[in-house]
């Protein structure tokens, strides 16, 4: 893990596994936590996208706001994001929210955080 570690350290986040790829049908989410970050991980048509459950805007979770196609709407100001890229698409946002890599391996879904890698 990556807590105390200092710069230049080269451990590497684990996987955290978010559910069984059965349990984890197209146009549903799952939030976990990945080293202390929320993580929103969707399926999206069968694609698994992972973004930080935070609106840069004021703070709160986005989960609970609409999903409407491949956007996230906060469910405070209605801030969008794209749940692909983690761009901040309208305003109040103005920040993007950090995206993590998902993998499928042996039918699970899990995600790391690999900003401080």
């Amino acid at each position: 893990m990556r807590r105390g570690c200092n710069w230049g350290c080269s451990e590497m986040s684990d996987w955290v596994e978010v559910a069984s790829i059965d349990n984890f049908p197209p146009g549903t989410f799952r939030t976990v936590d990945v080293d202390g970050a929320q993580v929103a991980v969707f399926n999206l048509d069968g694609t698994y996208y992972a973004i930080q459950d935070v609106c840069t805007h004021d703070g709160g979770i986005l989960t609970g706001g609409e999903v409407d196609g491949d956007m996230i709407v906060c469910p405070r100001h209605g801030a969008r994001f794209c749940i692909r890229t983690g761009k901040a698409l309208t305003p109040p946002a103005y920040e993007d929210v950090a995206t993590f890599p998902v993998r499928v391996e042996e039918e699970h879904v899990s995600v790391r955080d690999a900003r401080w890698d």
